[in-house]
Order: structure tokens, then C-alpha cells, then sequence
């Protein structure tokens, strides 16, 4: 996104193209980054014989139909009437179709552009491998969930909600139904607000399921798309392209952070920076290119980094900071060449991409914003909820640790069960980004598509962002590194997990990579067609083949342990009908989930809420409630407004919550009545 200058007063070369033209859609003969270079002149030469030929089998032709002539003006007419002796030389009456006709014939030809077109294919491709790569996500989509029953039927929840309240009363969106009776509780934790539309559709804790079991999936195929969409406008080939991303939405690490959604749901940075990049007309291939700035595009980006901000500040308050060094960056360098070039009247871009930007950005800062301020009161209100240096440095992953695959690795994870033995928190300290990816990435710092000085920069973002990760294990127990962000940048002390910048890692290992896999697959066809003197674009089918090595080798990588996914705790029927506010019984963080999950069914205000931090005023209920019922907790409950309690008699079995099943209730004022397995208790007013 390098500005570039422009005489004054121009036009700018961008706002006359569709906004809707995809990037890379010229001419596959004369755009550099292809796996066929080479191959445009030999496609021109072959397309000038053709049309030679085609000209003279035409000359033929018209001698044909003037012999015909000749010979009809002889010959007898058949019919009574003489023929008309100049109709011999008119060519035939073309053929018309219908208006109709002509339209379906469009659509034809429309569709098949639409479904050959590069696109099309990377996008269906992207969906097909995702499928196969997270099975059997989608065996049981409506009974099972990914990973395991906790963070993931806590995620289901916060789906489903916004979709609930954003169709019933909007301006609740922040207060949602559990913990009660706290503020803003639907910023306890990455809101995942951004999904909300999906939430609109079904209701109840089946629909809950099925559409976190899709979203689980299409989230893989999202984050391969936007890879190979960064790393084609970039410059790279379809191969190289490919294995970006690959890398970037399979790599090991993911793995192990299957039940986190917010933590996988990266395609947005990867699409937004390519949209970005396109509408600026930048790529680390042929540098700026002011011709190739689309204002369409970069309104686009900026749309989709603002969505992908409002799915949560754990993956997107590091996205925020990094778009913010690049705009300063980009203003920067175009301050310093309009001083140098002092007096040539010269400007970034163009009036349509000035406002695209401005307007763009408008969004995503406001965007931001209505994301920023109830995490600020969330914060304002509960102590707890800041991340202390000590927290980070609980969860601040060693150096070896990214060398280090989670258990859930096909092809690494028994191998180093031992060496994950030996982290203090292995879930988010086993960081493995790909060995055969490391591998890439090293060849690709000296063999690659890219110019030296772009693979240098991608080399420190390697560095730099690896450091960041190591949280307190970086550079001076990370004063030089993360500690220095937390100290410094607003926001910073409520994220827990430096480890999850290795998302920034994985992305710069996956372009280093994809310029050397598009350097070998261009040499490769190259030398094929250099010993054989033949048609590179005919006959090195099987060179192509073999480049695609790599990607076969980064996909191996993220293949995960095979293994049913655990089936879902079904609903108490009893979570159907009871009135709010109301506490379930027993009642942990994760056991909370779960009831989050139940609570889908009408939503009914409860005290019951898992999330990234536990809230005083819970903790404290909490432990009184393993009293329940006596007087000190129903006078307790009455206070609180709260009339209802549900105690799931499996569940409080072996618990300090057990006592609640059959306690004597005389002189209370409370009446119990069962249903099943679930006991639930009316506390009069």
C-alpha cells in the first residue's frame, strides 16, 4: 500500500474499472506470478496462425459461394419465379434469436464463465477440503461438537444470542441473559458478534449446535481462501498460492485451539489486507502500481477487517494495531516523497480512494469502537477480569514451545508427547506452525518470486511477531517484546494469551513459503521446457504435478487425531418452561457452559455463566449455594430477586451442590416440585 504520486487534478487511473472485478482477472498469458511463465508469447504466436488460417479458409469460402453463384445463374430456376441474379452474392440472412433466446444464451455463457472462473474454484475448494479436514464435524451436526463440550457450547450460546436479541430488542445486546444480575456480561468474553446473522436463523439448543458445527467448518474454509487470495495479489502463483493456505488455516497449533472459534476465525485479516492490497495496487511481486488502484476494493477491505474486529479483541485488537502501523507507514512515505518532490503537485491517489479510505476506516473505528467501550465498562467493574503480568506469564509459551505440536496432530502428536510433558501449559504453549512450513519458509528467504527486500521484511515479521508470542519468555522476560505492548497500548491488559499472535507467525511463514513453491514451480516448468523443447503449456502436465509436493506435505500437517466428537449434554425439558431469574444447580465455569447452551430455549435471565474470568459477586453465590436451601441463602435469593432453582439431581451427585436435592424446606417459604431428574424449588416473595 505504498502511496506513489500523481499529477494533480488526474483522474484517478481506478474509478473507471467494475468494483466488482476480482483480483488477478487479467489475462492469464500476461500476468506475471503464474505457474506457466513463459508461455504468453508461444499462446500469441499459435493465436496468429490460427487467425491466419482462419482467413484464408474464409477467402475460400467466399470463392465457394461466388462458383456457387455463377453456376445458380445458369441453371434453370427451380421455381416459377426467376432467381434474383445479385442474391447469389449476399452473404446468407444471419440467424436471430429470440430475445429470449438471447438472454439464456447470456446466462449460459455467464454461468460457465462464472463456475471455471479461478475464483469460483478456489472458493468451492476451499469449502470441499475444509469438510474433509475437520470430519466428523458434520456426521453429527445437530448431537456432537468439536473438541469438547465447554468452551465450544459457550460459543453456540453467544451465537445464538445475538441473533435473538439483535430481531427482539437490539439496544440489549450487551446485557445478556446469564450472570445475572452484572452489567454488560455479554462482553465477559470474545462475543463472536460478527456471526450474528447466522444466529438469526433457528432457535433452541439443536439449531445452537448445527450452526456452530457449520461455522466451525466454513471458518477453515475462510482462512484458506483469504490466504490464497493475499498470496495471489501479492504475486505469487496458484500452487505457491495454495500452499499459504494451506499453512495459514491448517497449521498444527490450531489444532489444539479446535474449541476456541475466536481463535480460529482468521480469514478476515488474510481477505482484508488482499482487498487492500488490491484496491491500492500493491503486490510484493511488481511493487506499486498506480494504474491498478480500485476504490471498490479497498471500501471492501476495510469492511471486512471491521467485521472481522467485531468477532472478538483477542485475534482483532492485534489486527487493529498492526492496520494502524500500516496507514502511519504508508502516510509517512508518501509525506517523504512529496518532499522531495517539493513543487510536482503530486498526490497518493485519487479522490474516490481517498474517500474510500476515509470511509472505510470510519467504519472500522467505529466499529471498533462499539466494541471497545463495553469492554471498558467490563473492566471498569470487575478487578478480575485484568490480565496481571502474572496471569500472562502463566500462559506465556517457551521458545521450544514452537517447535512443539499439540496432542490433536495426526503426524506429530504422539511423537511429542514427551516434550509437551514439560510445558507448563501445553494447550496454549504447543505452538508447532509446520515443520515442512519452516522449511519452505527458510528456502524461500533466498529462492522465491519475491525481491530480496520484501523477503527480508517477511523474515522480521517472522522474528518480531515470534517474539511477541513468547509473552514473558521473549527478550528481557518480554520488556522488549509483549510486556512493552501491555504496558503501553490500551487494551493489551485484557488479552490473557500472547501465544495466539502466532497467527501473525503462521501468516508470514505462509507468504515466504508461497514465493518459493511459485519460484520452483516457474523453474520447473522452465527446465522441462528448456531440455525438451516442447510446448510448456502443453506437456509439462506431470512438472506441475510434482510442485504440488508442498502442499500435499502442509496439509499433512493439520490432518487431525481421528475421534468421535463428544456428544452434547441434552437439555433438561424443564429448561423449556421456567420463568427468570433463575440458578441452576450445580454450578462451575464449565458446567455453566453447558447451561448457557440450555438457556437458548427462550433465553431466561440466570445466574449461571462460564466465560474467560469468574465475576465476584458468582463466585460468592456460588459457595453460599452449597448451603441451599436454608434461611441464609433463600433470604439471600430473595434480595437478588431470584424465585427460581433448579437442581439437576445427576449432576449435584458427588458435589457440595448435593445437599439440595432433599434437604428439609419446612419454614422457608420456598415449595419444591420434581420432574425427572430435575428438582426445582419457588422461592415465594
Amino acid at each position: 500500500m505504498e502511496p506513489d504520486g500523481e499529477a494533480a487534478g488526474d483522474e484517478d487511473p481506478g474509478d473507471t474499472e467494475p468494483a466488482g472485478k476480482a483480483p488477478g482477472d487479467e489475462p492469464a498469458a500476461a500476468r506475471p506470478g503464474e505457474d506457466e511463465p513463459g508461455t504468453g508469447k508461444q499462446a500469441d504466436d499459435r493465436a496468429d496462425g490460427d487467425k491466419q488460417e482462419a482467413v484464408g479458409a474464409d477467402s475460400g469460402k467466399q470463392d465457394a459461394v461466388g462458383a456457387d453463384g455463377d453456376k445458380q445463374a445458369d441453371a434453370p430456376a427451380a421455381s416459377e419465379e426467376p432467381a434474383d441474379p445479385f442474391n447469389a452474392f449476399a452473404p446468407e440472412p444471419e440467424f436471430v434469436p429470440s430475445r429470449f433466446g438471447r438472454v439464456t444464451r447470456r446466462s449460459r455463457s455467464g454461468l460457465a464463465r462464472f463456475f471455471a472462473h479461478e475464483w469460483t474454484l478456489a472458493a468451492l475448494g476451499s469449502v470441499l477440503l475444509a469438510a474433509a479436514m475437520t470430519w466428523p464435524a458434520l456426521q453429527h451436526p445437530a448431537t456432537t461438537i468439536p473438541q469438547d463440550i465447554w468452551d465450544p457450547t459457550l460459543q453456540a450460546w453467544q451465537m445464538s444470542w445475538a441473533g435473538h436479541i439483535l430481531t427482539t430488542d437490539p439496544l440489549q445486546l450487551w446485557q445478556a441473559n446469564a450472570f445475572y444480575p452484572n452489567q454488560y456480561t455479554y462482553a465477559f468474553s470474545d462475543t463472536l458478534l460478527g456471526y450474528a446473522p447466522a444466529g438469526m436463523i433457528g432457535s433452541g439448543p439443536e439449531a445452537a449446535i448445527v450452526r456452530y458445527n457449520i461455522i466451525f467448518v466454513l471458518i477453515f474454509a475462510f482462512a484458506f481462501f483469504g490466504a490464497y487470495a493475499l498470496a495471489r495479489q501479492l504475486g505469487a502463483g496458484r500452487t505457491g498460492a495454495a500452499v499459504a493456505g494451506a499453512a495459514f488455516a491448517y497449521a498444527p497449533w490450531r489444532l489444539g485451539q479446535a474449541g476456541h472459534l475466536h481463535v480460529l476465525s482468521i480469514g478476515g485479516i488474510a481477505l482484508a489486507l488482499a482487498m487492500l492490497a488490491r484496491g491500492h495496487g500493491f503486490s510484493l511481486r511488481r511493487g506499486y502500481e498506480p494504474e491498478k488502484r480500485r476504490w471498490g476494493w479497498v471500501l471492501a477491505g476495510w469492511l471486512v477487517a471491521a467485521w472481522q474486529i467485531s468477532l472478538g479483541f483477542g485475534i482483532g485488537l492485534p489486527f487493529a494495531y498492526a492496520l494502524l502501523i500500516a496507514v502511519l507507514a504508508s502516510a509517512v512515505t508518501w509525506g517523504y516523497k512529496h518532499l522531495r518532490n517539493r513543487g510536482a503537485g503530486r498526490r497518493p491517489f485519487g479522490w474516490k480512494l481517498l474517500f474510500a479510505n476515509l470511509g472505510g476506516g470510519l467504519v472500522f473505528v467505529a466499529v471498533s469502537a462499539m466494541m471497545a467501550y463495553p469492554y471498558r465498562q467490563v473492566l471498569n467493574q470487575h478487578q478480575e477480569a485484568e490480565r496481571s503480568a502474572d496471569i500472562i506469564g502463566l500462559f506465556s509459551p517457551p521458545l521450544k514451545g514452537l517447535f512443539i505440536s499439540p496432542p490433536e496432530s495426526w503426524l506429530w502428536g504422539d511423537a511429542y508427547a514427551n516434550a509437551r510433558s514439560t510445558l507448563g501449559w501445553a494447550p496454549e504453549m504447543a505452538l508447532l506452525p509446520g515443520f515442512f512450513l519452516y522449511g519452505l519458509a527458510f528456502a524461500g528467504l533466498f529462492v522465491s518470486t519475491w525481491r530480496l527486500q520484501h523477503r527480508i521484511l517477511l523474515g522480521v515479521g517472522v522474528v518480531g511477531t515470534a517474539m511477541l508470542a513468547m509473552g514473558t519468555n521473549g527478550p528481557g522476560d518480554g520488556d522488549f517484546g509483549y510486556m512493552a505492548l501491555y504496558r503501553v497500548l490500551p487494551g493489551f491488559e485484557g488479552i490473557r494469551t500472547s501465544g495466539r499472535l502466532m497467527v501473525w507467525v503462521t501468516l508470514f511463514l505462509a507468504l515466504l513459503a508461497a514465493g518459493a513453491v511459485s519460484a520452483f514451480a516457474e523453474r520447473a516448468v522452465e527446465l522441462f521446457a528448456d531440455r525438451t523443447q516442447s510446448d510448456v503449456g502443453n506437456q509439462a502436465g506431470v512438472w506441475r504435478i510434482v510442485t504440488l509436493i508442498p502442499l500435499v506435505l502442509v496439509l499433512a500437517e493439520g490432518i487431525h487425531q481421528r475421534g468421535p466428537n463428544p456428544t452434547v449434554p441434552a437439555a433438561p425439558v424443564a429448561m423449556s418452561t421456567v420463568q427468570g431469574p433463575v440458578m441452576v444447580l450445580p454450578s462451575s465455569e464449565l458446567f455453566d457452559m453447558n447451561v448457557m447452551l440450555w438457556s437458548t430455549d427462550g433465553f431466561p435471565k440466570m445466574v449461571n455463566g462460564g466465560s474467560g474470568f469468574t465475576p465476584s459477586n458468582q463466585e460468592i453465590l456460588r459457595l453460599n449455594m452449597e448451603q441451599f436451601p436454608d434461611e441464609a441463602t433463600v433470604t439471600q435469593l430473595r434480595e437478588m430477586k431470584i424465585r427460581t432453582v433448579v437442581v439437576l439431581r445427576d449432576e449435584a451427585a458427588g458435589t457440595p451442590y448435593a445437599r439440595a436435592v432433599d434437604a428439609p424446606i419446612d419454614g422457608l417459604g420456598i415449595t419444591r416440585t420434581e420432574q425427572g431428574d430435575v428438582i426445582t424449588y419457588k422461592i415465594d416473595g
